[in-house]
């Protein structure tokens, strides 16, 4: 169930979004936060796929929004598939991979779960993106010019710092644990893919 939750609902990890032409390379992502090879090594700027080439700040940011939406779905994806195999209050559930619980869920609970979703999906595209021109069915840009990446203005926990230098941390933080997750939800999706068993019955603890 945490798994399908919008991550429109949180709302720090945002990034500067001024539109300029070509970012210079010693300003590699025009100096968003988390622009580091993770890997180590010499070469800093790392983009072995070549995504940022010739892009405008605005593109690069439309890249970090598309990051942050699914780590943050990455986020709770991992959390949901190490909590809803065993623990699932909202719906009568009968154990097993996740995988084959959701398909099994109510068709009810699906018109909720899609309604809140597209709803607070809505929302953020009318936070974050342009709106399309009438004639040319396109927008001159995806994002609007000024938004911050990540930022819909939803913080009812008032957990982003005041202070810039703490913010960007947390905007490091947000990022490297979304990374994280994206790579964690996927294994688990393949593990009980392959395996057709829970992760704790995989891992020798079967009573998760």
């Amino acid at each position: 169930m945490l798994a399908l939750v919008s991550p429109s609902v949180l709302s720090f990890g945002g990034f500067g979004a001024k539109a300029a032409p070509k970012a210079p390379k010693a300003a590699f992502c025009y100096g968003l936060p988390g622009n580091f090879n993770a890997l180590g090594g010499a070469e800093l700027n790392w983009d072995p796929a070549g995504f940022l080439e010739g892009k405008s700040e605005l593109e690069v940011n439309r890249y970090r929004e598309a990051e942050l939406t699914h780590g943050r779905v990455g986020m709770l994806a991992s959390l949901g598939f190490l909590v809803q195999e065993k623990f699932h209050p909202l719906f009568s559930g009968d154990g097993g991979p996740a995988i084959d619980q959701i398909p099994a869920l109510p068709v009810w609970l699906w018109a909720i779960m899609a309604g809140g979703i597209g709803a607070a999906e809505a929302f953020r595209i009318s936070v974050a993106f342009r709106e399309l021109d009438g004639e040319k069915l396109k927008a001159e840009t995806a994002l609007r010019p000024g938004y911050v990446a990540g930022q819909i203005g939803f913080d009812p926990l008032n957990l982003a710092p005041e202070d810039s230098a703490e913010f960007r941390e947390m905007q490091e933080k947000q990022l490297a644990h979304a990374r994280l997750a994206m790579i964690a939800a996927a294994g688990f999706l393949a593990q009980e893919a392959v395996t057709k068993a829970t992760w704790g019955t995989a891992y020798g603890i079967p009573d998760f």
